[in-house]
This record gives C-alpha cells, structure tokens and sequence, in this order.
C-alpha cells in the first residue's frame, strides 16, 4: 500500500508532466515561426532564430534514388533545453520512408547521441512521440529544437543511460502540413527507418550492428508496435531486442468510439484527418460541414495538443459533418487494415502498459491487444496502472511516468541479452 508521501510525489510528478504539456504548447505558440541555426551558434540564438518557412522540412520534388532509411539531409543543432544540450550531440535528418501505401516518401526525425565514449558502441532506441498536433509548429523535432517537447524528459533518461535515441516526426510535417496521425502503415516504417537514419548519418558514428528497441507512448506506443510487427519483413537487418509499449491504441474504432463528444474528441477529429491526408478515397471534406471545414482549417494551421483538449473537446462529431464517418465503410475498411495485432510477426520480447481508466485510450482494447500478442507467442509483459478517480487526460498520462523505471529496466535488460520473462 502506498504511503502519503509516495503517493504525494507521485502526484507531484503528474503534475510536472501536465505541466510540461502546457508550456510545451504555449512555448510552440510563441515560436511558431522560429527554427534553430546550426549548432555552431549560441543555445539562445538558436531558439530565437526566424526563418519562416523552413525549408528544411519541404521534400525534395524528386526523392533521390535510395533505401528507406537513407539520409536526404540533415544539419546538426542545439536543443532549446540545457539538459539534452548537455548530454547529447542532435542533428535534424530528412530520410526516406514508406507511406501507408507502400511508396517512397521523405520523412524527418531527430537524432540524439550521448557526448563522450565511442558512438559506434551505443544501443539505440527508436522513441515513438505521442499525439503533438497537426499544424507545423507541433513538429517533434521542431519541439526539441525549442526545448518544447513534452516527453523530453523521458529522452533524457534514456541518454543518459548511454542510448543514442531516433525520434521521427512521422509522415507529413512540412510548411503545410498533411499529418498522418494514428495510420499504423505509416507510423511503423516512419519509426523503423528514424533509426535506420540515425545509424547511417556519418557524423553519428553509430553502428549499423547495433542493438536496437522500439519505445512510445499513445500515438508512440503504437507506433513501437507496428515498427515491431513491419521490422521482420521491412528491416530483418536491425538488430532489434525488445519494445516498449504503453497507453497503445490498438484497435482505431475501438478508440474512436469512446471520444465522441468527450474530453479526447478533438484527437478523434485528428485522427479522422490523418487517416483523411492518407487515404484518397475517404474525402473527409465531403461529408463536412462549414464547421468542420474551419475546425480542420483551423487545426491544420496551428493546431497542437492543448487546442485539441481545451478547444476541440467535449464536441459531437456531429456538430461538424453531414454525416458520420466512423460507420462508413470505406473509411471502416482503412480503421481494420490500421489495427494492431492481425498479422503474428512480432519476434522479440515487449513490455506493454495501460491506465486502467484510460479517457484517451480506451483501456479495453489495449487488453485484448496484449491477449492476442499472447496467443501469437510473443513473449510478452503486461502491467496495468490504477487511475481511478483521476480526470481525463491525467488518468491517461500516468503511467509515462508510473512505468518510467519498469522500461528503463526492461531496456536494458534486452540490450544485456538477459532473457525476458512472459506473464501472458
């Protein structure tokens, strides 16, 4: 049973984490514009620093010829924050990738290397970003360049543990942006191939041979999911040990359902547009109305998660379309083909985690997900965090925190070739 002080400082943990989000996104606002010089620069020029629009982030017209993982470009900077300044060396990276329908597309992501001891030695993990926003200035890597990053603290740990760590942008963040939010078949390759980047950008150092984990959380901790279900067929090179893997959406409709109208409905009205920016036969745009053209209008320009919570929330589908979406079968059809857990390839062990009154992320789901993983054979464990009486939002972002020393341990644990246990 937890004392009154434990559980006070877990309180007061929780708190820095809303905290966190909050000035992450007012941060964002503030420098909407803004975009980081060279590392070559000062910490405070290199946050203040307006060249809009960045082009750094518009794909070439023609991908150069390639593999999925290649580095187009890139260009070393400081993050907005001392403590990863400190600890890491950082570059932005375009790279190729794979969209939701299997063609070559360009993506960005950061690259983090702990400072000192030899690169080519060091494990990398994968960190999947969970839900930013749809507008530019939410862009992650954007984010860690401001030292806006909600979840940059979780990143911290991890280098300092000695991890270099890839966190991709995932699919469509540019100067006009056309997010992918929650599609499975492109947030597995965007993460797989932020690491394939890392390990191929030469000034790095990392090495092609190294041990390498998936991690996120929400949006992220499906994107570790599918990047492990994808890594047998699209990247049986990496020398992939385990995933971690909390607050996972796993079944979209199951997820969707339970947000109309409530805190989360704003990331349902995201989710319908990255699926939307997706898939061409859907035309979202077809069954909205003027509300819900402005609403997406709206989000698109400047949109991050704290717009989607105090904006967006609490709002019926309704009051922005014709008609639903979230029946119709062409759009049904693309939620089955984004649901985790269809095709048994995961092949390394996982650690996968919920809040067990989840407003977010409906909590079910998630458990009939770790149940069919567990009849698949993936050597799997599962932990739940109690959240009861918590509000929305704050009952789903616990357990970042509540897991936070059970994934460092079950990290390092893979990538000392210990063997892992299973509670399936």
């Amino acid at each position: 049973m937890p004392t009154p002080a434990s559980r006070f400082r877990r309180a007061g943990r929780l708190t820095v984490v809303l905290t966190l989000i909050l000035a992450a996104c007012t941060l964002s606002a503030s420098t909407a514009g803004s975009e980081p010089r060279p590392a070559a620069t000062s910490p405070a020029a290199s946050a203040a620093t307006t060249l809009p629009p960045d082009d750094f982030y518009v794909p070439p017209g023609t991908l150069p010829e390639g593999r999925p993982g290649d580095v187009i470009r890139s260009r070393e900077v400081n993050p907005g924050t001392p403590t990863p300044r400190a600890l890491a060396d950082t570059w932005q990276v375009m790279y190729r990738s794979t969209d939701a329908l299997g063609k070559p597309r360009a993506a960005t992501a950061t690259v983090m290397v702990p400072k000192g001891g030899a690169p080519a030695s060091r494990p990398v993990v994968g960190w999947g970003p969970g839900t930013q926003g749809p507008a530019f200035r939410c862009t992650p890597s954007r984010l860690i360049a401001k030292g806006a990053l909600y979840e940059q603290w979780v990143i911290n740990a991890m280098l300092e543990a000695g991890y270099a760590v890839a966190v991709p942008d995932y699919e469509g963040y540019r100067p006009a942006p056309k997010t992918t939010y929650m599609v499975g078949k492109s947030l597995g390759p965007a993460l797989i191939d932020a690491v394939r980047a890392a390990q191929r950008l030469p000034a790095a150092g990392l090495s092609a041979d190294a041990p390498v984990a998936f991690r996120g959380y929400s949006q992220g901790g499906g994107a570790a999911l599918w990047a492990g279900e994808f890594q047998p067929d699209y990247a049986p090179e990496l020398k992939l040990k385990g995933i971690v893997a909390g607050g996972v959406p796993g079944n979209l409709m199951e997820v969707a359902l339970p947000l109309n109208g409530r805190p989360g409905s704003g990331f349902l009205f995201y989710a319908l547009i990255g699926l939307n920016n997706t898939y061409a036969e859907l035309k979202f745009d077809a069954v909205l109305n003027d509300a819900g053209r402005a609403m997406v209008a709206d989000l698109e320009a400047g949109g991050c998660a704290l717009e989607m919570i105090n904006k967006y929330g609490n709002k019926p589908l309704s009051a922005y379309v014709t008609r639903s979406p979230l029946v119709d079968a062409a759009w049904v059809a693309r939620y089955t083909e984004n649901t985790l857990g269809r095709t048994p390839k995961i092949k390394v062990p996982v650690l996968q985690y919920h809040a067990t009154q989840d407003a977010l992320v409906e909590p079910h789901q998630a458990d009939d997900l770790h149940k069919e993983y567990c009849a698949q054979g993936v050597p799997l464990t599962w932990e739940t965090y109690d959240t009861t009486g918590r509000p929305p939002v704050a009952d789903h972002l616990r357990p970042i925190q509540a897991a936070d020393a059970e994934a460092m341990r079950y990290l390092a644990d893979r990538f000392a070739d210990r063997p892992a246990t299973s509670n399936c």
